[in-house]
């Protein structure tokens, strides 16, 4: 692995990508500097003259996922280096980074991590066919067939793949289907959370971060939405430099990679992800040492900021007007002709999708507090209630639980407008909307959690069903008034994304040579702080705005997909519930004594307390043999446990599952041979050196005293399945007593002597001496009684000696239809098919089978 990276990225290749790298960090430099000043002025501007929105209804907590963890559990990881899938305990942390350890003890006793793997710009895949069709173009001039195979064999028919346009990918794969859908659920979920890396608290830095990427984007003339504009800062600017230095790369080393299609294919995501890693390592320091300079200058900025606001607002208008008279008949014309005619068929694709996603999370929850409900009248008792407002606090956050709901947006699509207003991907708008929705699942929940825990404090907890259905029912009515708010909200910054860049589009090539003329108008003090690109921009959003506010509003007076009308507006509506929000979180199960959830071994914490500390229960592997834990080879794994082996509580496990460990107890208890192991011991080893078969034969009636364990020497043959003759050396007795059978279990004498004649040689009966057998059998049934049987084993040893045959050892009674136990009857029995004979004295039997002995009638 390393040759060829080395071998193609040598030391002047890499100084090629370090200067690259650091001319594109030069350049954002000088564009996020005077963004910040811009940020700035913004955010003491909007502190000063205040304003702002609509109040929400529903409270917000601020640290959901204080103590908590995600996930844990098993995975198979497909290791590079010896291209093996090989046991990794999977721990995903409050963090969203997922850990992979060694083994659980591993985590559990603090230990560094194998790998650490930030899902930024990563897509979840469950398929190989998805994979493939990312794969296959990866490097150019390279067509793949269909149906080829991709490089890496997957041990499972159930693959987890992290793809990565530059970093390297991930393969995983579990044993069932249904793990493999909350696997997959959870990798999306570190996906959706790991690109929502830029916080809007920060209300400086993630504005000046956005607009000099946008504005640097723009003069290489890429204005679209980029779906590359995920993770924290570090991570976009890498993907940044990756956009054009990547394609370059390909076409300079993608000619010299030398193998078949796939190893060219393993080659080129090695090298690219020691790129990537390069230009991330480098955009990282740059970047930090930027925000730091900037930083340093802000107090002064802010203090003449607030001395100049009044004159330095003047001065915007002023220069806005003179723009303003010069761009709006132009962007009017524009707008006239080719934006109004879309504006409705854009917001229909946005609105349908995303408002059956809210209504979902609306469903969703309500079922979860109607099963609470369920809880209380069956008489639960407090107890009960603690587990289950447990589980519930922590529902946005269950990948799983709220899987439905994403996967109603995931249905957006803007087909037809794409190409048009060049929307690169809608993935955008799509993770953009699902995090709206766990945000406001959460407030619901919160909302709901105080609600409950004011009203036991007042009423107790007297018909506790009526006031969860109280508090019920003042949660729905705030959730459908917030979920329409943040929904036009989505639906106008949604429409302003895909408008604004195509108006600029349109726009700056017309403009750009008049506008530096204006920058004569502003006052050397203030032009930090005011800057024509940016007073451009904002002329061309004015202009839009109108005919996108009108849109939605519209929509809304429609009643269409339950949006509120502007004029209905809540305000303090419930005031005394704003001030349960400064209430610290609730816990339940510390209030109500609840017991410890399960998915605490989660690890997050330990301790005497039983908060829930694992959002999403896991699957415990305990007391998994040890091939689990092995280096497994590719593709064919076979002993890979079912993970459904070692569920935790409310897991199902597969029928199939329930079915073999049905079979392997039926084989304890009727002592039927295992499945062959691997050996342990030195007198294992010689059992397979030296074979060891098993024949039953009957005690002796007359001197069942003679009968005594011991190992005798012994000469002769026998004759195996395979007809393989072997040497008999050495005769081992063991006596042992077989429970007596009831009568019904016995076979009858008929059956007996069918089993007779099939096993007698040289022999031919008459009628007579048949019924006299017969006659004989049935006495010997009747007066059965109980009496020690003997085993005789016989130890051979190999030999290429011929003899005479004989008949073959039949050991495995698997293929008994009643698990080794007799029907009363011969009904269903193959024509010729031989049963065991039983036959005892004291109310005990011996088992013969005539296949294994030969039996002599008289």
């Amino acid at each position: 692995m390393g040759d060829v990276v080395s071998s193609h990225l040598d030391e002047s290749r890499r100084e090629m990508i370090t200067a690259r790298t650091r001319d594109v960090m030069k350049e954002f430099s000088d564009l996020y500097e005077k963004q910040y000043a811009v940020a700035l002025f913004n955010t003491v501007r909007y502190e000063i003259e205040g304003g702002g929105g609509t109040q929400s209804q529903l409270l917000h907590r601020k640290d959901p996922l204080a103590g908590r963890s995600i996930f844990s559990g098993n995975l198979f990881q497909h290791l590079e280096e010896n291209r093996k899938f090989r046991n990794r305990f999977v721990s995903v942390p409050n963090s969203y980074d997922i850990s992979l350890y060694e083994n659980k003890a591993a985590h559990d006793r603090g230990l560094h991590a194998k790998t650490t793997i930030n899902c930024a710009g990563y897509k979840a895949l469950a398929s190989m066919e998805e994979y493939m069709e990312l794969i296959n173009s990866s490097l150019p001039g390279i067509k793949a067939k269909v149906g080829n195979h991709p490089f890496v064999k997957c041990a499972t028919e159930y693959p987890l793949i992290l793809w990565h346009p530059y970093a390297r990918h991930y393969y995983f794969c579990v044993m069932t289907e249904k793990e493999q859908k909350k696997w997959h659920a959870v990798l999306q979920d570190c996906v959706r959370h790991s690109n929502n890396g830029l916080p809007e608290e920060c209300t400086v830095q993630t504005p000046a971060f956005t607009d000099a990427v946008r504005l640097y984007r723009q003069a290489k003339g890429h204005y679209g939405t980029w779906d590359m504009m995920c993770g924290e800062p570090p991570q976009i600017l890498a993907n940044l430099v990756m956009e054009t230095l990547h394609p370059e790369l390909r076409n300079m080393i993608g000619p010299r990679l030398k193998g078949k299609m796939q190893q060219r294919q393993r080659n080129w995501m090695l090298i690219s992800d020691a790129v990537y890693k390069q230009v991330l390592a480098q955009t990282t320091g740059q970047y930090d040492a930027l925000v730091s300079s900037c930083e340093t200058q802000r107090l002064s900025l802010d203090a003449r900021l607030r001395t100049d606001m009044d004159q330095i607002i003047t001065s915007k208008e002023h220069v806005n007007n003179k723009i303003r008279a010069l761009v709006l008949p132009k962007a009017e014309q524009v707008l006239r002709t080719n934006v109004q005619p879309y504006i409705s068929s854009i917001l229909e694709a946005l609105m349908d999708p995303t408002s059956r996603g809210f209504s979902e999370v609306r469903d969703v929850f309500f079922r979860e507090l109607v099963e609470i409900s369920k809880n209380s009248l069956n008489g639960g008792g407090k107890e009960k209630l603690g587990d289950h407002m447990e589980r519930l606090s922590m529902l946005a956050f269950h990948p799983v639980k709220m899987q439905s709901c994403y996967e109603k947006v995931e249905q957006l699509n803007l087909e037809g407008l794409q190409q048009r207003f060049d929307v690169s991907n809608p993935s955008v708008f799509v993770s953009r909307a699902q995090i709206l929705m766990r945000e406001q699942m959460d407030n619901a929940v919160y909302t709901f959690e105080q609600l409950l825990n004011q009203s036991l404090e007042a009423q107790g907890d007297n018909d506790i069903c009526k006031t969860i259905q109280g508090c019920q029912d003042r949660v729905l009515k705030k959730y459908d008034y917030d979920s329409s708010t943040v929904r036009k909200k989505f639906f106008r910054e949604a429409l302003l994304q895909i408008i604004i860049p195509y108006m600029l589009q349109q726009l700056s090539p017309s403009f750009s040579t008049e506008l530096p003329r204006f920058k004569e108008l502003i006052f050397e003090d203030f032009s930090r702080f005011l800057l024509v690109e940016n007073m451009f921009e904002e002329v061309v959003l004015q202009s839009v705005t109108k005919d996108i506010m009108m849109a939605v509003k519209e929509a809304a007076v429609q009643r269409r997909h339950n949006l509120y009308r502007d004029s209905i507006i809540l305000t303090n509506s419930d005031p005394n519930l704003h001030l349960l929000g400064e209430n610290s979180q609730v816990d339940w199960a510390a209030k109500f004594g609840g017991d410890e959830v399960e998915g605490s071994a989660g690890g997050e914490g330990g301790g005497s307390g039983s908060r829930r500390k694992q959002v999403v229960s896991m699957i415990q592997l305990d007391g998994v043999p040890l091939p689990y834990e092995s280096c497994l080879e590719v593709p064919g794994v076979d002993l890979i446990p079912e993970e459904g082996a070692g569920m935790s509580e409310g897991t199902d496990m597969p029928e199939e599952k329930e079915e073999e460990e049905e079979e392997e107890e039926e084989e304890k208890d009727f002592g039927l041979p295992e499945d062959p192991k691997s050996p342990d011991s030195v007198n294992e080893i010689r059992d397979l050196i030296n074979p060891v078969m098993e024949m039953a034969v009957p005690a002796s009636e007359q001197n069942p005293s003679e009968d005594t364990n011991g190992t005798e020497p012994a000469t002769g043959t026998v004759t195996l399945e395979d007809g393989v003759e072997e040497d008999v050396t050495h005769v081992t007795t063991v006596v042992e007593d077989v429970p007596r059978k009831s009568p019904r279990d016995k076979s009858s004498p008929q059956s007996l002597l069918q089993q007779l004649k099939g096993s007698v040689k040289k022999k031919v009966y008459t009628e007579h001496q048949e019924e006299t057998a017969n006659n004989k059998a049935g006495e010997e049934v009747e007066t059965a009684v109980k009496e020690d049987g003997q085993i005789t084993e016989i130890s051979t040893a190999d030999s290429d000696s011929e003899s005479s045959p004989k008949p073959p050892l039949v050991t495995d009674s698997s293929s008994h239809g009643d698990s080794g136990f007799q029907s009363p009857t011969n009904e269903g029995l193959d024509e010729g098919e031989s049963e065991p004979i039983t036959n005892g004295l004291n109310g005990k039997d011996k088992i013969v089978d005539p296949v294994e002995v030969e039996v002599e009638v008289a």
